[in-house]
């Protein structure tokens, strides 16, 4: 079925309004007008009959042998001058002494309207049929000096007459009903077009369609999805942004201020240029935030926010880190090995069969000594994973990197990942092998243990040490410090974060050169803490 268009339809439902008005209103007018311009005729005939009534000269033909020979023109003059359609005086018998067909004078009145003027003395305004036909008449009684009613006096207008002046006055009203419809018809047509261009000549049913579809969208989206008006009014939210933000009721309207830091926002509001990937702290959340304006005819009319948690892109980073670092462990041990198997090759060749020997002795030694530690005593796959990866790189950077023998293991927790554990200690061993890469004889130390409550992983190196002043910045998002062994500023900032989450501790002791990570791990899950030391 076709629907009917927004315009169309207003225009009807205006048009349909408006005529009904217009058609009430003028018949309701047409009929109030028609009954008083009856009363006013009613009215008038009555006066004229009093005046007529009361003059003198007429009182007093009543004596005289011919009242008709005064009376007739009298009447006929004050009828012309007045307009009324009649005047006729008559006696005490209703016998005509006036009238405006001649031929009428002297025969009796008709109607039947007149006895409560001629017996009773009454002044009133009846309706009745005589000689001319129907009319409304003015009736008054003629007395003479004694106070006898002598005669009466009969004002009449016709009926058809007065209904010529109300269709002539109604003929005036529909011209301006004409026009009032007109003005309505323009009116509409205009409003039709303005609404139309309101809603960029959209229907309401695609514009309802377009609103799902936009809350299907917002609800999808990941990202946290916020828009504001030029007043700084919510306009809308999706449930990934309320749940980022930890809020449960409805904001439509609310100011932005204090639900969420709208800095950037005003700023584009203000500006009309976007800004992208900035950084912001709400509460306990570092979050990105990138801003688009929102354009109108007028200029900017909002600001649509899109932002996330950084944890969660740290996440993507992290994942991808821990690909790439695998990647280079393997490529390290791989790499290691080859120029084992060369050396050998060329002992070999050269007939060093003693030195060969050793050289395979000693490396199975070492190998054997370590795999004890790593396979044996580190029960954890992803731990050993880990602890393979380091041994390796280590190797290939010629720096001495031990298992303490003590180091004693079981299986982790399911809670604590694969990506958390290679974000803690990966960046901590990382740190540690930087940080002695240009001593004589480098050395990283390596501790584990499950005793107890918690799970201790230790990591050791005899670098340069760290300066007492940086200990407490070393957790800092964005610090570094080449001297003191730190990587790029995020590394031990990521490697915090996550301890916390787990509600673990890392203290950090610096002394002569020699500096020891200590990281703590609850086995039972709990809320993140935070100690330093």
């Amino acid at each position: 079925m076709r629907k009917v268009s927004l315009e169309t339809k207003i225009l009807g439902l205006v048009l349909s309004l408006s005529l009904f008005l217009i058609l009430l209103l003028t018949t309701t007018f047409s009929y109030m007008e028609g009954r008083q311009i009856a009363k006013d005729k009613g009215q008038l005939a009555l006066e004229l009959s009093k005046t007529i009534s009361f003059m003198p000269t007429v009182t007093e033909a009543f004596e005289t042998d011919d009242p008709a020979g005064i009376i007739q023109p009298i009447a006929e003059k004050i009828r012309r001058e007045t307009g009324a359609e009649f005047i006729v005086v008559g006696n005490a018998e209703g016998i005509r002494y006036s009238h405006p067909l001649a031929s009428e004078i002297g025969k009796r009145m008709e109607g039947g309207d007149n006895s409560r003027a001629i017996r009773e003395g009454e002044y009133y305004v009846s309706e009745a049929a005589g000689s001319l036909g129907l009319s409304i008449r003015g009736k008054s009684p003629v007395f003479n000096e004694d106070g006898k009613i002598i005669g009466i006096v009969s004002v009449g207008f016709l009926v058809d007459d007065v209904r010529a002046q109300i269709f002539k006055d109604l003929s005036k009203e529909m011209i301006v009903s004409l026009v009032a419809i007109m003005i309505s018809i323009i009116g509409s047509y205009m409003l039709a077009r303005s609404i139309r261009k309101d809603t960029l000549g959209l229907e309401p049913f695609e514009i309802a369609n377009l609103y799902k579809e936009k809350n299907a969208v917002l609800q999808s989206v990941k990202e946290g999805i916020l828009a504001i008006d030029q007043n700084g009014l919510i306009t809308s939210m999706n449930q990934p942004a309320k749940k980022l933000l930890d809020i449960k009721e409805s904001v439509r309207h609310l100011n932005v201020d204090g639900l969420f830091p709208s800095k950037y926002l005003f700023e584009v509001l203000k500006s009309g240029e976007p800004q992208v990937d900035k950084e912001i702290s709400w509460e306990d959340k570092s979050v990105i935030v990138n801003c688009t304006p929102i354009f109108d005819s007028e200029g900017v009319s909002g600001v649509v926010a899109s932002f996330r948690d950084r944890t969660e892109i740290e996440e993507m980073v992290n994942t991808l880190s821990e690909v790439k670092m695998h990647s280079e462990d393997l490529r390290a041990q791989t790499h290691e090995f080859t120029n084992k198997l060369y050396v050998l090759s060329g002992l070999i060749q050269l007939g060093e069969y003693d030195e060969a020997i050793d050289m395979i002795q000693s490396e199975t030694s070492e190998l054997h000594s370590l795999n004890r530690v790593v396979f044996e005593q580190i029960k954890d796959t992803k731990v050993q994973a880990l602890l393979l990866g380091k041994i390796g790189k280590a190797s290939e950077k010629k720096i001495i990197f031990e298992i303490d023998a003590q180091s004693y293991l079981e299986k982790l927790p399911d809670h604590i990942k694969l990506s958390q554990l290679t974000l803690i200690l990966g960046n901590i061993i990382d740190n540690a092998l930087e940080a002695v890469s240009s001593m004589e004889e480098p050395l990283v130390k390596f501790f584990a243990t499950d005793i107890g409550n918690d799970m201790v992983f230790e990591v050791s190196d005899n670098g340069k040490g760290i300066p007492e002043d940086a200990i407490a910045h070393i957790f800092d998002r964005g610090f570094t410090s080449k001297n003191s062994g730190s990587p790029s500023g995020y590394g031990l900032s990521n490697a915090d974060h996550v301890v916390k989450e787990l509600g673990g501790i890392i203290e950090v002791q610096s002394e002569d050169g020699n500096t020891i990570f200590t990281v703590y791990l609850p086995k039972e899950q709990r809320g993140g803490k935070e100690c330093r030391r």
